[in-house]
């Protein structure tokens, strides 16, 4: 929406030859007005646009030449010039199509002329013999032809020699092509020109008319030669697999048009090519000529790339449109299909399955066509029920779902073609409606489509087609509530386009369908009840990803159908948020908080309608649809989405004109006030984007502003159509933009949170950019500059502390907007000062002191304000340069004195490490120095002036590198750099660690393969030796260096110094190849980098990516490598281009011949050998053919497969790791996916290897290809179908996979169960079984596809008899995705016959456990089904309900095992829930089969009743219980829904439940109570409690006194706080023999006690008690009291940031309850220290880091303003509110509650005393301040939310209004003095403190200058008010805020510290 500057047309001007100038010149007129001097003229010019002007007037001129009767002897020398001028210019000049329309309107005795003369020229062009010329020659052929009757004649008189040319052109291109094989720079733009060749080969064919003679004439003839000629080629190139495919495609369309432009008689021709396809070409009864030219085709042996591209070509190029074809043109049609089905299960590359999917829809396409005058035999061949039809499905069905989305995208073309082919098929007699009636095909695909998952992504795009195809009203017939199934997923991102496209086309198919068959409107009604009331139940209880999604995608497009709706939508809205208003003053319903409601939908509906121009103006729809008060509770609602919706209404409009409302301002700003600090990174960006909409708004509605002022100013209008003159609306802007950015300024205080400090500095970044600082005369309404001062500009450079890179990033870029006469600096002390802190910080142990550096050093770079002192490292002082490039020379300038500057300090370094790494460690690292070197050059420009100067700085910087990286290495190459250095500090071990540092070359070998190591005693590390040997070692632990403070050395210290330092080197090496310009010749005077420089830098980056072991090093050493491959890449040097190959195949070799002594590492998933091989493999081009990877991955394929060679275990270790990298880079994309089986084979036969290591990696590369098949995890279900694919969709990418699995499961189940009983276990079974449990039915899986799932069931089911427990279970889930799901019941029959009888005698209980888990997992699969609606789908499963009964002794004593009984009780438990479907008429099939009795027998005759025999060690138990319970829970709810009360039907009660012995019984129990008696308390539920439960309460009393189980105890406290206490606490005295008052003693002794999730539940319990208590009667106050202290202490104590998220909630929910009571009762029960604890609970609470629990204390904060005596100390009661502002609300109330209760004396120093800080754990005694240690990884918790500022800004803005309007005077006079006395100490401690930091301390002692800026802050606060108390307000004493008056609260500005800067 910003304002746009046009484009301006960028004309190359036209040349021409001396010649022809010459020529021009002399037969130009001395007027200058005949042909010759107009184009004199013309070629005279340098601008293209004004040549473009002159071009246009040459045929008026010789209109007018010819009206006059003349004729100008110039003109064919001028035509031929002409000509001469359009055959030089490039393709792409718009002069070369302006210049040819205009000769295509020469008159006509001008033509033969013009003809004659271009010819001639063409024929020059066609005579050259440059090869590199070509391209031109063949682009003016292109441009001849294309709208151009001139060229197109000349073309046709020199058809003969333009063929000749093509033939000979194409011919020398090849060829020159296969001379550069391995240069791809050139090969690239030479296959191009093939391309561009073969392209216009085949325009002159089509557009020639001559070609359709062709066969007529002589076989001798030249331009039959020539055709013959390029149609060899055209065959050559078709079947030349190294040239890209975009070649072969275009060669595949130019043969088959070739053969049908020459071959006679044409009705032949399909046959011909039927026989081409099907490799039946009969030799004898072909043309010579064509057995000479298409030879390769004739043959049988054809690739499968050049059968696709014939079957393209004859798609495309033969006439299927005319109906001429006949039946040999049916036959080939069916022919190319069945071949295209046979090349669809053979193709493996992602290119040409694309380039398949798109030949497959342009044959349906064809079919279409034939199919309007076809021969009922194609119409049988091709209806919905035909097999190619099928096959169709079938591979619509496998490559819906595929990774490309043009694929995916043509599966919805091919299956709409479907849709129409079969509607050809049919009798045109069937009217449309018995035809959809009868169409059992269309009937059965629309069945099968809604019986599919909506995680399905093909299935919105079918369903789409078929409403189009049948309408909406049949998919509704069948799915009444298909709007809410796909509402409802579109929580899901990856879903929501496609929900949204098929909503779309459903209602607006709807729409019409309604208003097509309505009389009058009110099939509108039908229209919103379908389509618009699940959108607003969305809106209003969706969860929050769902809401936005909707928001974005389905609403607009809803709005956009029917924009009469929205009235309809806000009125409902409208009236449910006032109910709801109306409930919450009644009752504030906490349980609502975290919902939007109607108010969030209201704003969401009213957003975008204006964003799309649904409302006409925003005033008006404020006015009428929604008020003031509801817009402000949007712009603070506890809901996000609800703000940014709101905030949205304001900001966004379809006129980015429209004016911007003076009330719209004021809601912005208070929006800003209270929504910067937003935790949420998504949130923060809306906000962000949504503000620069409304400043684009700004900015261009100021223009018209600006316009409408000019017009006013020249003539006063009659009407005036604005409210306010223009003058007043700007100057409305301009105050409203420095406000804006006053408040943004404001936000940037001393401890501002990131994610304020990021919100603000974006919003001044926009601010910045939106308003750009004028140029010419451009008018703009605001200038950031102007509002900026130098403490503003201060501000922005502390920004370059924090610890945060964004925020850094921001500042910087703000500040780099800002005009330099802004940001200049006047003192060169300061500057000097600024430039020594940039230094010393580019050396500290901090790493991110470094990154501040770096920034700090670019901004005096690009300011120009370095100190002077720095020039004498220039010998150049000053270069030669323009007037427009004196900045960049500057800078350029700049930072070659920097970097001199920097690499100085760091070669003195560096020789200091060489002696001591150590030190180096603890005092100067190294790594900083380099980090800001790389800053600076990664911002400077390319284009570099002082080469000479640069040149030794880089040599230099490239040795200075070398020597770093050679003094750090030795860490990181260790084999185990973590743990290098001891961590002991006392000196005898510290003198040693130099010794240490020596011993530890990198002499790790791999030796471990082939033999085991053992430390024994004697060859221990003898310190003792050590130190005798190496006396005076000098080195210790303590070191001292560059005046810094001692410091131990730790390995962590070291460790970072080493790998990062490696990081940087690596980083600036890559930047260095990156952005410096290479030297072509060594004597190249502009290159900086030589080619032995760059293969150096390529050496060291090999060396350490194959040697280092630390994974931070060669991480980072990759990601400098990747930079210099991708230069190498681009590089033109020959030599250098092909380094990046040389290198694979070398580093290929040496993996190859890896062994034990191999220096390579073989640990550590070899290290850094998969970046190296990753980064070579990443520059090759990708839309080549990928050479290197294809070979690579052949290579590695090899190594990786198992051999019976001892010596290829390392290479196998290193291949599989190889492949696991490989296949998790991304860049390669789907070029990887061909691999994909290979690599699976390699890691499962790698699982069954002897050695470790190789199991090892081939278990992270199958995890790794699980992860590439079947997508990244999405959900917290590990089987969850968005991670699963079906049989057909996996078998059919990876159809190798189907033979080798196969084979390998066979193999597996042959050895699962020996007879002998000896346990065999298979290694692999668990992987293939991993794969196979993946894979999931579908109803779509047809039969047309031969990989049949079959086969795979009988091994599957052998596998479940494996004697470990995890396969047995990973084999029944297999099993599921083989059996259909209508073969599911006979499946279940089958594997239940196989069970043994009770009166076998011999059987295996792992048989028994593996076939019940199969009978379980596929009843589970019924329960997920849709099929269970099918009536005789459920008669099989009441079918299978009667075989269980034949073996319920499994599930009885008979069967001793408890784990297969547990199992078969399962069963039981599923069993209702598959059968809970009866049909109509009848009763359910459980109750129809006696299925409740027998399970009450079975649990009557369970040990829940008769007690237990076993040992408490009994196998399976806990299973057994957890089983058995889960079925008696559900027969007692069962049996108690029928019965009613009778309780001798019920088989078991709770009551005997919940005293069973065992904690897994009574859990259970336990969580199914928890869940009905929580249901019943919310209300959710729909008959409240079950007589079942009523008068329990007495029972969970006792319980709760006697149970030991924690997890248990912890239900029961639950259960009693959802119980209404006046249920169950009078009957403690009876039940427990404790008072009321004793129990809530006793349960604040469990919150004292217990640990912490016990601990919460006891003092949320105790908490109700209390509020029970006092809310009974008045008289139960005084008996509580006593007890209340205890419970304010327990409530604090739970309130520590520390403490887990659970108490803290606790803590929360228990002020909530309370409130009403404890915390603004008019009459405190507590004492008023008590009470102000609470608050300080409250408060503290709201300044917590998580949203949950600054969530729950809003509640407190909405409960304690919403009553009786609050309501109106603010205007937000009842509202949802968010946590930012709820702490100025929760201060508000607390304010006036103080007055309310007249406490204001004994309460003021208490908040004097919060405003000082004082009790506050975060506080450190300023004393202290120096003394604070910052140990590297040792960080203590850290808020990042909380701001103390903001909360020291709310308390005194309040408690300044509260004094300024109390009349008393509320302190003593000695209290006052005290008060004061200590803030004045504290205020010129804090000056001392000041006075002691060193220079510049806002960046080198960042942490305390923070803290010291806090606390002045604070002590100014307390300051303020006591001389407000003291009634001695001073004007010029130090102010909070920018005004003393208490009314401007929110214009709160922070009094700053004068700092050196």
């Amino acid at each position: 929406m910003g304002v746009k500057k046009k484009k301006e047309m960028q004309v190359t001007a036209l040349t021409i030859c001396h010649q022809d100038l010459e020529t021009l010149r002399s037969l130009a007129d001395v007027e200058g007005k005949n042909l010759a001097s107009l184009l004199l003229h013309c070629v005279q010019l340098t601008d293209g646009v004004s040549q473009i002007h002159y071009v246009k007037q040459i045929v008026p001129l010789l209109e007018k030449a010819d009206k006059n009767g003349t004729r100008d002897p110039t003109i064919r020398s001028c035509l031929d010039i002409l000509a001469g001028i359009y055959l030089s210019l490039s393709v792409k000049n718009p002069l070369k199509k302006v210049l040819a329309s205009s000769l295509n309107g020469l008159p006509e005795f001008l033509l033969t002329e013009a003809v004659q003369g271009f010819t001639s020229r063409l024929q020059e062009e066609l005579n050259t013999t440059d090869l590199y010329s070509y391209r031109k020659v063949i682009d003016n052929i292109s441009s001849c032809m294309e709208n151009f009757d001139l060229g197109r004649t000349g073309v046709n008189n020199l058809l003969k020699n333009v063929l000749h040319f093509l033939q000979k052109s194409l011919i020398e291109i090849s060829e020159e092509n296969r001379k550069f094989a391995g240069n791809h720079i050139v090969q690239t733009q030479l296959m191009n020109d093939l391309l561009v060749g073969t392209r216009v080969s085949v325009m002159l064919v089509q557009k020639i008319q001559d070609f359709q003679r062709i066969h007529l004439k002589a076989s001798t003839s030249p331009i039959w030669q020539s055709m013959c000629g390029l149609l060899s080629i055209f065959t050559k190139f078709l079947s030349d697999d190294d040239l890209l495919q975009t070649i072969q495609s275009t060669s595949g369309l130019a043969v088959i048009l070739f053969i049908k432009a020459m071959f006679h008689p044409p009705e032949k021709i399909p046959d011909l090519i039927s026989s081409l396809l099907l490799r039946s070409v009969d030799c004898a009864s072909m043309p010579d000529w064509v057995l000479n030219c298409c030879r390769s085709l004739c043959c049988t042996d054809v690739s499968q790339s050049t059968l696709l591209f014939l079957c393209q070509g004859t798609l495309t190029m033969l006439d299927w449109q005319s109906g001429n074809m006949g039946t040999s043109g049916e036959t080939l049609l069916l022919n190319i299909v069945h071949v295209l089905f046979t090349l669809s299960s053979q193709i493996k590359e992602s290119t040409l399955e694309l380039f398949q999917s798109r030949i497959l829809a342009s044959w349906a396409n064809s079919a279409i066509h034939v199919l309007e005058s076809s021969s009922p035999s194609l119409k049988d061949s091709l209806n919905g029920n035909s097999n190619v039809v099928g096959r169709l499905l079938e591979y619509v069905y496998t490559h819906w779902e595929h990774p490309l989305d043009a694929l995916r995208h043509q599966t919805k073309v091919i299956f709409r073609n479907i849709l129409h082919m079969h509607q050809l098929t049919k009798e045109k007699s069937d009217s449309k409606a018995s035809g959809l009636a009868a169409d059992r095909f269309i009937c059965d695909l629309t069945e099968n489509l809604l019986q599919l998952e909506w995680h399905v992504k093909g299935k919105y795009a079918c369903l789409g087609c078929l409403v189009d195809y049948v309408g909406i009203g049949h998919i509704l017939a069948l799915a009444k509530t298909i709007p809410s199934q796909i509402l409802e997923v579109m929580g899901d991102q990856s879903l929501v386009p496609y929900a949204s496209d098929l909503l779309e086309t459903m209602f607006r198919n709807h729409k019409s369908h309604l208003k097509s068959q309505a009389v009058d409107t009110t099939w509108i009604d039908e229209w919103h009840e379908t389509w618009v009331s699940p959108l607003l139940f969305i809106l209003c209880e969706g969860n929050l990803d769902q809401k936005s999604y909707v928001i974005d995608y389905y609403l607009p497009k809803l709005l956009n159908c029917s924009p009469e709706s929205l009235s309809y939508m806000v009125k409902i809205l409208q009236t449910s948020a006032d109910a709801n208003t109306g409930q919450e003053r009644s009752l504030p319903s906490l349980g609502s908080f975290n919902s939007r409601g109607a108010l969030g939908a209201l704003m969401a509906c009213l957003r975008t309608a204006r964003a799309h121009g649904h409302l006409q103006s925003a005033t008006d729809a404020w006015r009428n649809l929604v008020s003031s008060a509801r817009i402000k509770q949007g712009l603070i609602h506890q809901h996000c989405q609800v703000r940014i919706d709101t905030l949205g209404l304001l900001c966004e409009s379809n006129r980015s004109t429209e004016m911007v409302s003076t009330e719209e301002m004021q809601w912005i700003e208070f929006f800003i006030t209270y929504n910067l600090n937003n935790q949420s990174p998504g949130v923060r960006q809306q906000i962000c984007s949504l503000l620069k909409k409304l400043f684009c708004r700004i900015q261009e509605s100021s223009q018209v502003l600006y316009k409408l002022e000019q017009s006013r100013s020249r003539h006063e209008p009659e009407n005036e159509l604005t409210t306010q003159p223009p003058s007043v609306s700007l100057q409305q802007y301009k105050n409203f933009m420095s406000s804006i950015c006053n408040r943004l300024f404001e936000a940037l205080f001393p401890g501002s949170s990131y994610p304020t400090r990021f919100s603000a500095l974006t919003i001044l970044g926009s601010i910045a950019e939106v308003f750009p600082v004028p140029e010419g005369q451009v008018q703009t309404v605001y200038q950031l500059s102007h509002d900026i001062d130098i403490s503003r500009f201060h501000t922005l450079m502390e920004c370059f502390t924090s610890t945060f890179e964004e925020v850094k990033i921001l500042a910087f870029d703000l500040l780099m907007k800002l005009p330099k006469t802004v940001v200049q600096f006047q003192d060169s002390e300061k500057l000097q000062g600024l430039f020594q802190a940039a230094l010393e910080l580019s050396s500290s142990t901090k790493p991110y002191d470094c990154v501040t550096a770096s920034y700090l050093l670019n901004f005096l770079i690009w300011q120009d304000a370095l100190p002077s002192s720095l020039s004498a490292y220039l010998k150049t002082q000053q270069a030669a340069c323009g007037a427009g490039d004196k900045s960049a020379i500057v800078v350029e300038r700049n930072t070659l004195m920097v970097i001199k500057c920097l690499l100085e300090n760091l070669e003195e370094e560096v020789s200091q490490a060489e002696n001591s790494l150590l030190q180096a460690a603890a005092s100067f690292p190294l790594y900083g120095r380099v980090h800001c070197i790389t800053g600076a050059l990664q911002r400077l420009s390319l284009n570099l002036r002082l080469v000479s100067e640069w040149r030794p700085v880089v040599e230099k910087l490239l040795l200075m590198s070398y020597r770093l990286s050679a003094v750090v290495s030795p860490v990181i190459q260790s084999s185990s750099p973590e743990g290098l250095i001891p961590m002991d500090t006392d000196s005898e071990s510290a003198s040693r660690l130099q010794t240490i540092l020596s011993e530890i070359q990198p002499r790790d070998t791999n030796d471990y393969f082939t033999q085991a190591k053992i430390l024994k005693e004697r060859d221990s590390f003898d310190l003792e030796d050590l130190n005798a040997s190496v006396p005076n070692l000098g080195a210790s632990a303590e070191t001292k260096g560059k005046e810094r403070k001692t410091c131990d050395v730790t390995a962590q210290m070291v460790l970072v110094c080493c790998w990062r330092s490696m990081k940087e080197v690596a980083l600036l090496l890559g930047t260095l190849c990156q952005l410096l310009p290479m030297q072509s010749v060594p004597e190249s005077s502009n290159g900086l980098l030589t080619v032995e420089q760059v293969k150096e830098v390529g050496d060291y980056f090999k060396h350490h990516l194959l040697q280092s072991r630390h994974r931070g090093a060669f991480e980072l050493a990759y990601t400098g490598f990747v930079k210099l491959t991708e230069i190498l890449n681009r590089c033109p040097n020959v030599s250098l281009q092909k380094l990046p190959e040389q290198w694979l195949w070398n580093v290929l070799e040496e993996i190859k011949c890896s062994d034990p002594s191999s220096k390579l590492c073989a640990t550590r998933r070899s290290a850094g050998i998969p970046f190296y091989i990753q980064a070579l493999l990443a520059c090759e081009p990708k839309k080549g053919k990928m050479e290197l990877l294809k070979i690579t991955m052949k290579e590695l394929i090899t190594l990786a497969r198992p051999t019976h060679d001892s010596r290829s275990t390392v290479p196998q270790v290193h291949a599989l790791n190889i492949l696991r990298a490989l296949f998790r880079d991304t860049r390669l994309g789907e070029n990887i996916i061909p691999y994909v089986a290979d690599g699976a084979k390699a890691a499962i036969l790698g699982f069954t290897s002897p050695v470790w290591a190789v199991r090892n990696s081939s278990t992270l590369l199958f995890s790794t290809l699980i992860t590439r098949i079947f997508g990244v995890k999405r959900g917290k279900d590990e089987l969850s179908k968005k991670n699963r694919m079906t049989g057909s969709q996996f078998f059919s990418r990876f159809p190798e996979l189907y033979p080798f699995l196969l084979q390998q499961l066979e193999a597996v189940a042959n050895t699962v169960d020996s007879d002998t009983g000896e346990l065999n276990r298979h290694p692999s079974m668990f992987l293939l079984l991993l794969v196979l449990g993946r894979l999931y039915p579908s109803p779509m899986d047809g039969t047309y596809s031969p990989l049949s799932m079959a086969p795979f069931i009988p091994f599957i089911m052998r596998c479940g008899y494996s004697p470990v427990y995890r396969s047995r279970e990973m084999a029944a889930r297999a099993l599921v995705p083989f059996v259909m799901v209508d073969e599911i019941p006979a499946t279940i029959q089958t594997l239940l016959a196989k069970l043994p009888n009770n009166t076998d005698q011999c059987f295996r209980q792992n048989h028994i456990h593996g076939t019940l888990l199969q009978v379980f997992h596929l009843l589970q699969a019924c329960t997920d089904s849709k099929y269970r609606l099918n009536t005789d789908f459920q008669q099989e499963l009441a079918d299978v309900a009667v075989c269980t009964r034949a073996k319920l002794w499994l599930a009885k004593r008979q069967n001793p095992c408890l784990v297969t009984r547990a199992v078969y009780i399962d069963i039981l438990f599923l069993l209702p829930r598959c059968l809970d479907k009866p049909t109509k008429g009848t009763q359910p099939a459980v109750e129809h089969v006696g299925f409740w009795e027998d399970v009450r027998r079975i649990i009557s005759q369970s040990e829940l009743i008769t007690g237990f025999p076993y040992s408490f060690t009994a196998p399976g138990l806990p299973q057994y219980l957890q089983s058995l319970t889960k079925l008696a829970i559900a027969a007692v709810w069962a049996v108690a829904a029928q019965a009613g009360e009778q309780a001798e039907a019920i088989p078991i009660s709770f009551c005997q439940l919940l005293e069973s012995s065992f904690p897994e019984v009574r859990l259970l129990t336990l969580d199914a109570l928890l869940e009905r008696f929580s249901t019943a308390a919310s209300g959710l539920g729909e008959k409240g409690l079950p007589p079942l439960l009523c008068n329990m309460g007495g029972t969970f009393l006792m319980l709760a006194m006697k149970e030991k189980h924690p997890e248990c105890f912890c239900k029961i406290l639950k259960i009693l706080h959802c119980v209404d206490p006046s249920d169950w606490l009078p009957q403690t005295e009876h039940c427990i023999h404790l008072t009321p008052k004793e129990f809530l003693i006793w349960t604040m002794d469990i919150a004292s006690n217990e640990r912490s999730e016990i601990q919460s539940v006891a003092l949320r319990l105790a908490s109700r008690v209390i509020a029970h208590q006092l809310q009974i009667c008045e008289e139960t106050k005084d008996f509580v009291a006593p007890t209340l202290k205890r419970w304010v202490q327990l409530v604090a104590a739970s309130c520590g940031e520390h403490l887990p998220t659970d108490s803290r909630l606790a803590a929360a929910e228990a002020l909530t309850s309370t409130a009403p009571f404890l915390l603004t009762s008019p009459h405190p029960v507590l004492g008023l220290q008590d009470t102000l604890a609470l608050w300080r609970c409250v408060l503290n609470l709201l300044q917590s880091e998580e949203p949950a629990i600054r969530d729950a204390a809003t509640g407190t904060v909405v409960t304690a303003m919403s009553q009786g005596n609050t309501c109106q100390a603010t205007e937000f009661a009842f509202c949802q509110v968010d946590a930012s502002i709820a702490l100025t609300l929760a201060l508000a109330v607390l304010c006036d509650l103080l007055q309310q209760w007249d406490q204001l004396a004994p309460g003021l120093p208490v908040l004097l005393g919060w405003l000082l800080g004082e009790g506050d754990d975060s506080a450190i005694p300023v004393e202290s301040t120096h003394q604070v240690e910052d140990y590297l990884f040792e960080k203590a918790e850290v808020n990042f939310w909380a701001e103390t500022l903001i909360f020291v800004k709310y308390l005194s803005e309040h408690l300044f209004r509260l004094l300024s309007k109390s009349s008393c005077h509320p302190l003593s006079p000695e209290s006052l003095h005290h008060l004061h006395r200590t803030a004045s100490e504290q205020s010129h401690l804090l000056s001392r403190l000041f006075r002691e930091l060193p220079p510049a301390a806002q960046f080198l002692k960042t942490v305390e200058f923070t803290r010291l800026r806090i606390q002045e802050e604070r002590t100014l606060a307390c300051l303020r008010l006591l001389a407000l108390l003291e009634g001695k307000e001073r004007e010029d004493s130090p102010s909070l805020g920018a005004s003393d008056s208490p009314a401007e609260a929110n214009q709160f500005t922070l009094a700053r510290t004068e700092t050196a800067c």
